[in-house]
């Protein structure tokens, strides 16, 4: 059983998920604890960012701002989700680590926790979404439903990617500069304040393809905009999980009992 200590470290963190789901709001109430507006704030300040951005932006590029605004609104906001539970990942351990030396609860645990509370975040942050197309003067399709499926599957992601990091940063503290240097890169590369019809044409091939973020965020925002994700969107997206669960848990199963000495 000790070859699969890591593994069974998850379905034990997933049987006691209202657990971490619980814990998670506890962090957004201490947070905003004693603010008037709460986790409201960050949606306040998300609306400027865009607002300001899709301005500047907008008119850079010579886009319609009823087409560009959604564009940018729903990337940036998932983007947010997407960087903050990364940035947070490389440091999942460590700061948990009073409570993993203490209590005996499934490691996983404290990722679930990490994920949903910037979940919670993204929520409150999607409401901006609404607005914006009303201010347009745009709609949802039925498409909205592959919205939710994508969502679900960046979800699935985002819990394997932050356990790996959780495990290597534990180790090497190190890494989490080197993430956050990676994550300013690939926002760049990333078509969320730039439209994918700006490239150059056959560019595309090398700049999105091989781009897992490109994928995973294109599941979500595609049906938000009345558009269908691609089949390579879905096939990527799916065989990224796939392949990063199967690796992160074989790490995890080897170094599950090491992580609370390395901290």
């Amino acid at each position: 059983m000790t070859n699969f200590l890591g593994f069974s470290d998850i379905l034990q963190g997933i049987r006691t998920i209202s657990l971490p789901l619980y814990l998670a709001r506890a962090d957004i109430r201490q947070r905003y604890r004693r603010s008037t507006l709460g986790p409201f704030w960050i949606t306040i300040s998300t609306g400027v960012m865009i607002g300001t951005i899709g301005l500047i932006f907008g008119g850079l590029f010579k886009t319609p701002m009823s087409e560009f605004l959604p564009f940018l609104t729903a990337g940036l906001i998932i983007w947010s989700f997407i960087s903050q539970t990364i940035i947070e990942a490389t440091t999942v351990f460590v700061s948990a680590e009073p409570i993993i030396k203490q209590l005996p609860i499934p490691l996983f645990t404290h990722v679930i926790r990490m994920v949903a509370r910037n979940f919670y975040i993204f929520l409150h942050n999607i409401l901006i979404f609404p607005i914006v197309l009303l201010i347009v003067q745009k709609g949802v399709g039925e498409e909205l439903v592959l919205s939710v499926v994508g969502l679900l599957l960046l979800i699935v992601n985002l819990l394997w990617i932050s356990l790996l990091l959780g495990i290597i940063c534990a180790r090497y503290r190190d890494m989490t500069q080197i993430v956050v240097s990676l994550l300013q890169i690939f926002f760049y590369v990333t078509p969320i304040i730039w439209m994918p019809k700006l490239l150059p044409e056959r560019t595309d091939v090398m700049i999105l393809d091989p781009n897992p973020f490109y994928h995973v965020i294109q599941i979500v925002r595609a049906p938000l905009l009345e558009e269908c994700p691609t089949l390579t969107n879905w096939n990527f997206s799916i065989l990224f999980a796939l392949l990063g669960w199967t690796f992160t848990i074989i790490l995890f199963n080897k170094y599950r009992k090491r992580i609370a000495y390395w901290l």
